[in-house]
């Protein structure tokens, strides 16, 4: 009995580790996420809607933030947990933040795990941009293309 709980866990891991992003690509058919900061989330949501919530083979997912600001000040807690969040999450391809304060606490947690992270105006744009980097993206690994796409425009 334990050693079909073991392989059973092993199978699951594999699993795992086939839809997120790591070194052998993404499948067709895989759904991905793009964390986006809450003043942005409705426009990016919208966009994604309007393209489909797909780029190229791969379904494309939003998850909003909490807010960053709590009485007018920033709620550091809240910036960490967020971009703590995106970075335990193996389909996370990109984090999509709002110009501000903010960016420099979240910044670095997101791109230390090797995730793309914008400081936006516009969610529209962002997600966009997001969509077009995957479009573009090769058979490597999902989330390093979308991140070198992005930083090289």
């Amino acid at each position: 009995m334990a050693r079909c709980v073991g392989v059973a866990l092993v199978l699951l891991a594999l699993g795992v580790g086939a839809i997120g992003c790591g070194e052998e690509g993404v499948s067709s058919g895989a759904t991905v996420r793009v964390y986006v900061a809450a003043p942005l989330c409705a426009e990016a949501q919208r966009e994604l809607a309007k393209q489909g919530a797909k780029a190229s083979e791969v379904e494309v997912r939003v998850e909003c933030l909490d807010r960053a600001e709590s009485g007018g000040r920033l709620d550091l807690a809240a910036i960490g947990a967020d971009a703590r969040r995106t970075t335990e999450d193996s389909a996370a391809i990109a984090y999509v933040e709002a110009r501000g304060p903010a960016n420099r606490f979240s910044r670095t947690i997101v791109e230390e795990s090797g995730i793309a992270w914008i400081a936006a105006g516009s969610g529209a744009t962002a997600m966009q941009r997001v969509l077009d980097a995957v479009s573009e993206a090769g058979s490597g690994s999902l989330r390093n293309e979308v991140r070198e796409a992005l930083e090289a425009s």
